[in-house]
């Protein structure tokens, strides 16, 4: 494989300037099983400002677990959707930027091939991360929507191939510090292949829970997160498209708008109300939802699944949504890398990879 680097400077130019002129500007694109995301920002004395973004499903994992390969569809696809990020980011006069990729392009048999090819065709370079830098990363983007009056907290991200978990000590310990963390290979599309998207019936979604349920039970008992939720002052925090699709269906949103669904809490009885009611739809009712559409309406049954597993095994009640998570904790790492801070920094070094992973659960690598 060609040597790639998941950091993309612009010819010419560089991360610090004088006070005076324009901030740099960098970006982030998260590969994923199922999205591609790219977000475009500059610093600021609130952390930074995002310049532009993109986000489309391009469903890289699909057929993965059948086939072990990436299919030639699924990578054009995505090469496809690579193409606006390359355009988006020379319109910007991006600096830096940062590209990754995650569960899909760890499973694939061909990814050596398929970021060689990427690289090719459009001139981004990525890096496949670690499941634990992807943990890692997640967290760093949903601090700054940390409760100060919580003891605990537990981060989730519920992605195509995968759900991250951190558990985290944030009662005034600067920084704040991770106690734990793991990756569990199930995620809305592996767990929806497996059972269907269509018709689900209560019997394959209780299994679907069960079957993510099954997987929590180490983590839960390797830290013991379900006596700390009985204790009180446990905030929860999920950040994927699982959560903010609940949220835009709990508001009736026509279409999706992330300044009213970052940081919004949702109440467990309203996202248990919200499931039976999908559960009751076929697929063509759930992609005529506004907030869930055509790309999503297949997948959705199973994020609700492993999300009902999560609020079984710690029944906080309720939970933050984060319209948050790898982009932006890759430009916060960015920019502290290049001197900006922001003044309202909680984070200390948790936003880093090394951060995590002196007290991995089972099974986690």
């Amino acid at each position: 494989m060609t040597a790639v680097s998941g950091e993309t400077p612009t010819s010419g130019a560089t991360a610090r300037t004088h006070p005076r002129a324009r901030a740099p500007t960098y970006a982030a694109i998260d590969l994923g099983t199922n999205n591609c995301r790219m977000l475009i920002a500059r610093p600021d004395d609130a952390g930074f400002r995002v310049v532009d973004a993109f986000s489309r499903i391009v469903r890289l994992g699909e057929g993965l677990g059948e086939a072990g390969a990436l299919s030639e569809a699924a990578m054009a696809r995505t090469i496809s959707a690579l193409h606006i990020c390359a355009r988006k980011m020379r319109r910007k006069g991006v600096a830096r930027a940062r590209s990754i990729a995650t569960e899909a392009c760890r499973q694939a048999g061909n990814c050596d091939e398929f970021l060689d090819r990427v690289a090719a065709e459009t001139g981004i370079t990525f890096e496949v991360i670690s499941r634990r830098e992807e943990a890692a990363l997640a967290l760093a983007g949903c601090v700054p929507l940390l409760d100060d009056d919580a003891r605990r907290a537990l981060v989730f991200d519920i992605g195509g191939g995968s759900t991250e978990l951190v558990w985290l000590r944030c009662d005034g310990v600067m920084p704040n510090e991770i106690l734990g963390w793991t990756s569990l290979p199930c995620g809305v599309v592996s767990l929806s292949e497996r059972y269907g998207g269509d018709r689900v019936t209560a019997d394959a979604y209780a299994a679907m829970v069960d079957d993510a349920g099954r997987l929590l039970a180490p983590f839960n008992s390797a830290h013991g997160v379900a006596g700390e939720v009985a204790a009180g002052d446990v905030q929860l925090i999920g950040t994927s498209g699982t959560v903010t699709t609940i949220a835009g269906v709990l508001l009736d949103l026509p279409k999706y708008n992330r300044a009213l669904i970052d940081g919004i809490r949702l109440d467990f009885d309203d996202i248990r109300r919200i499931t039976e009611d999908l559960l009751d739809l076929d697929l063509a009712a759930r992609a005529a939802i506004p907030s869930i559409g055509p790309e999503r309406a297949d997948l959705v049954i199973a994020g609700c699944a492993i999300l009902e597993a999560i609020e079984r095994a710690w029944p906080v009640g309720h939970l933050t949504v984060a319209d948050r998570g790898l982009r932006e904790g890759m430009l916060v790492d960015l920019m502290r890398a290049d001197g900006h801070r922001d003044r309202r920094d909680k984070g200390g070094h948790i936003g880093g990879p090394d951060a995590i992973g002196s007290r991995p659960a089972p099974g986690a690598d």
